[in-house]
């Protein structure tokens, strides 16, 4: 996370060599120290109003939001969180706005597109992204959690089906892609458990193999490193995600009430 407190940097230093060099468009013309900035990799948003004649800019950086404050004089910008005289954050609601909420919209749009296997009623009210691998014992825990909830039809889990965890992985997941009816499957596999008899194909179909790339490069550009990865929207409308099987008080965050 980025440091609480509100740094003064100079535009040559700010974020140090740390930032890769990216080209980026934008509809407005940045002011020069601003511009700076966003030619280290930080990719600014838009503008908002800042108190003390400063002027407030929305960023992002690797998945997360940064707010910028240029200076009065138009030389120096300060990065970070800037609190009022009540100890207010004025930083966290344009960067709600400008940064999170439109973030939120297209990693749900891209989940929504990416290579899943559904589990539970098509008109569920409520949807939940896990990536999953079929070697992953607690992506199987997560599994025998949420029944209540799916078999109610009250949820509908999708698994974003990747292969990380054991060499046969790739393999066991192009076969539940690339099966009949993918859903019984995979309904099957994680029912059994330990015991399940899934069998790795002995050729991925390439078509089946562009599926399990696509969805790799998701969790890639997700930053996610784990199964099961889950993402969900809280009461709020607010994307959440949680690593590993959750606690039973995160899990009705997740699922809702039963």
């Amino acid at each position: 996370m980025f440091n609480r407190k509100l740094l003064n940097l100079s535009v040559t230093t700010l974020l140090g060599a740390a930032l890769l060099q990216s080209p980026l468009l934008h509809a407005e013309e940045w002011p020069a120290p601003i511009k700076k900035i966003e030619a280290k990799g930080a990719k600014i948003i838009g503008s908002f109003d800042a108190p003390s004649g400063m002027h407030g800019y929305a960023a992002q950086y690797q998945n997360r939001g940064m707010a910028l404050y240029l200076t009065p004089d138009g030389k120096n910008v300060l990065v970070g969180n800037l609190y009022d005289a009540n100890g207010n954050d004025l930083s966290l609601a344009p960067l709600q706005k400008l940064v999170y909420e439109p973030m939120a919209k297209q990693v749900w749009a891209n989940m929504e597109k990416s290579n899943w296997i559904a589990d539970g009623k098509k008109d569920a009210p409520r949807i939940v992204y896990l990536f999953s691998d079929p070697n992953c014992p607690y992506c199987n825990m997560f599994w025998e959690q949420a029944r209540p909830w799916v078999d109610s039809g009250k949820v509908q889990l999708r698994h974003i089906m990747v292969g990380i965890i054991r060499e046969d992985s790739p393999a066991k997941s192009a076969a539940l892609l690339a099966a009949k009816d993918p859903q019984q499957a995979l309904h099957e596999h994680e029912q059994a458990g330990k015991a399940s008899k899934l069998k790795p194909l002995t050729k991925i179909p390439a078509d089946v193999q562009a599926k399990l790339d696509a969805n790799a490069q998701l969790m890639t550009d997700l930053d996610v490193s784990a199964t099961p990865a889950i993402f969900y929207l809280d009461e709020q409308g607010n994307l959440q995600q949680q690593q590993g099987a959750p606690s039973p008080d995160k899990l009705v965050k997740i699922l809702g009430p039963k």
